[in-house]
């Protein structure tokens, strides 16, 4: 997975996208100005290659949310978690019309898939993570989560949960450092928790966080084959897609230069290797491995489980669910936070 710099392909661009081992495209802000902009790109995009190129994002609302203007702002997860407290059903309800709007603006405009939701825990601990997590109770997270993918799912898009197995109990972010959790993998289970409920409901996609977890591995979870291929694939059952966070973050540049990660990456068991903002990066691995060497018709298959599915969206304006939608959002995120009383916790 690579990114491009700007709001149209250049012609370099449009070379490493017709790289055989290039398999799918992640945008950023510096890529859009509007949506008519948006979707004339992701059109160039798809015209590269056939079968084309999957478009991808960080779409989860609150701070990440990549596209703005023309789109919906949408609420972090916290104030759905604050709003399971007090309305379980209601939160249900609406979290699944979130995930539903969110992935239904995207595929108006030729995005594949969105990299949300973010079923990390709440700790209190992580700037990075902070309101982007539904709570810190496992249970509400699984649940809020199950519903958000469902509605990204009612859209025709395929859900990547994030950041596995938890980035929720580190202060240090993985963008600029690399995180140590020094529990024991009996400590993990409520980290592993809404995972096993999305696994359960067919999730096709998850992300794997640049985080060593020393009394399981040496290696991030990113990276390590007792994570992804013993523990995720093997233990918990998961046979979907897996993504490496970006293989250029701090997180993960401790474990060799960049083709040695990706070596790394592969031997782990994911099937998306993320390298952005370094195109020097993405030409050094592009030039060190062999495609017959890596297209393996199993993770071909999960590959093809992260397309959109059906007819794009049109006339969404329009539609009573995206309208009542909005009106939910704007009250959602106009409402007091949730205050406790003495003797709650």
């Amino acid at each position: 997975m690579v990114d491009i710099s700007g709001t149209e392909l250049s012609p370099e661009d449009v070379d490493v996208l017709g790289h055989p081992l290039v398999g799918s495209v992640l945008l950023f802000t510096r890529n859009y100005r509007n949506p008519d902009q948006l979707g004339a790109l992701t059109a160039a995009i798809r015209g590269v290659r056939s079968p084309h190129l999957m478009i991808a994002v960080d779409h989860e609302g609150g701070r990440v949310q990549r596209f703005r203007d023309g789109f919906t702002k949408l609420p972090a997860s916290r104030p759905l978690g604050r709003r399971f407290e007090e309305d379980r059903r209601d939160a249900l309800t609406l979290a699944r019309s979130v995930g539903w709007l969110m992935a239904s603006e995207l595929r108006s405009v030729g995005i594949d898939y969105s990299f949300a939701p973010c079923v990390d825990l709440d700790y209190g601990v992580s700037e990075i993570i902070g309101d982007r997590s539904f709570h810190r109770n496992p249970e509400t997270v699984a649940a809020l989560a199950a519903a958000y993918l469902m509605g990204m799912r009612d859209a025709g898009m395929a859900a990547v949960a994030k950041h596995f197995p938890g980035h929720g109990a580190v202060v240090a972010d993985s963008h600029v450092a690399l995180p140590v959790d020094r529990r024991d993998f009996v400590d993990l289970e409520d980290d592993l928790r809404p995972y096993r409920l999305l696994i359960e409901n067919n999730l096709p996609g998850i992300m794997a966080a640049h985080v060593v977890f020393p009394a399981i591995d040496e290696l991030p979870a990113s990276l390590s084959r007792r994570w992804i291929t013993d523990i995720l694939r093997g233990e918990m059952g998961f046979h979907g897609c897996v993504f490496a966070d970006d293989l250029s973050m701090a997180g993960a540049v401790a474990f060799g230069d960049v083709v040695e990660r990706a070596r790394l990456g592969l031997a782990a068991g994911c099937d998306v290797l993320p390298i952005c903002n370094d195109r020097a990066a993405v030409t050094a691995v592009l030039d060190k491995f062999k495609p017959a060497s890596l297209l393996s018709p199993a993770s071909q298959t999960r590959l093809v489980r992260m397309r959109a599915r059906g007819e794009a969206p049109v006339g969404l304006t329009a539609d009573p669910h995206w309208l009542a939608t909005v009106q939910r959002i704007v009250n959602l995120s106009s409402a007091p936070p949730l205050v406790l009383t003495e003797g709650q916790s």
